[in-house]
C-alpha cells in the first residue's frame, strides 16, 4: 500500500486547529478556526475523493479521539467520510490508549515501534494507507521516509503560530506536484497532490553567469 498524508494548511504551513477555536488548543494555541472564513462552497470538494482511495486509515491518538467524537455521530450512509471512519479498518498509534478506549468500528492499536509496524502495513497489497491530521505521527513518518504522497488544501491565510506540517529540523525531501487545482468559491484555496521523489536531500545547484546569461550549474 502507498502511505498518503491529508491535511489542511495555511500559507505558513500551520495545520493545527483549522476547523474551530477549541479543536486543538494544545501548546496554548488560540488561533483555531482559521479555515472557517475561507470554507466557501467547493473549498472542501476534494475530500470525498481522498477517502475513496483509502483501504485503511492511520491516525495519531489525539486526532483519533477528536474524529471519533464527531464522526461517530454521523450516520448518513451516503457520507463517504463517515462511512470510511466509522466502518473501515483503522489503525491508531498510541502507547497509552487501551483497547476499550479504541472501540470505534474496526480499530487496531499500534504500540511500541510503530514505524516498523507501518512498514509492514505498507508492504501489504492494496490501495492507500491514509493519514489524516495527526501532526506528530506525520512528522515521524516523514522523517522515516515512509510518506509517498501528500494531499493538501492550502488556504490563503497566515496563522503565524501553531503546529506546522514541516517544522524546523524536518528531514529534507523533494516532491513532484502531480495534481493542482484552484478550488471554486473564490477564496483562492488550492488543492495539491505531491509525490515524493527523493528523501534526505533537496539537491544542490548554483546560478552562474555565462556569456552574459544566467544558467544553472
Amino acid at each position: 500500500m502507498e502511505l498518503s498524508v491529508h491535511t489542511f494548511i495555511s500559507l505558513d504551513g500551520v495545520m493545527q486547529g483549522p476547523g474551530g477555536l477549541t479543536e486543538d488548543q494544545s501548546n496554548g494555541f488560540g488561533r483555531g478556526g482559521w479555515l472557517v472564513p475561507h470554507a466557501a462552497d467547493g473549498q472542501l470538494a476534494p475530500i470525498d475523493g481522498w477517502f475513496r482511495k483509502a483501504d485503511a486509515i492511520l491516525l495519531g491518538r489525539n486526532t483519533f479521539q477528536m474524529m471519533r467524537t464527531y464522526w461517530s455521530q454521523v450516520t448518513d450512509p451516503d457520507n463517504i467520510v463517515a462511512t470510511a471512519l466509522n466502518t473501515w479498518q483503522k489503525y491508531v498509534v498510541s502507547d497509552t490508549l487501551s483497547d476499550a478506549e479504541a472501540n470505534w468500528g474496526k480499530t487496531t492499536v499500534l504500540r511500541g515501534d510503530f514505524i516498523e509496524q507501518v512498514r509492514r502495513l505498507k508492504a501489504q497489497p492494496g490501495g492507500e494507507l491514509q493519514v489524516h491530521g495527526s501532526w506528530q505521527l506525520v512528522r515521524a513518518l516523514h522523517d522515516a521516509g515512509l510518506v509517498d504522497v501528500y494531499r493538501l488544501i492550502q488556504f490563503p491565510v497566515v496563522v503565524g503560530d501553531g503546529k506546522r506540517l514541516f517544522a524546523d529540523g524536518a528531514v529534507p525531501a523533494t516532491y513532484q506536484i502531480t495534481e493542482s487545482q484552484v478550488l471554486s468559491g473564490g477564496s483562492g484555496a488550492v488543492a495539491l497532490t505531491l509525490s515524493q521523489t527523493e528523501i534526505g536531500t533537496t539537491g544542490t545547484g548554483e546560478f552562474v553567469v555565462s556569456d552574459g546569461e544566467e544558467a544553472i550549474a
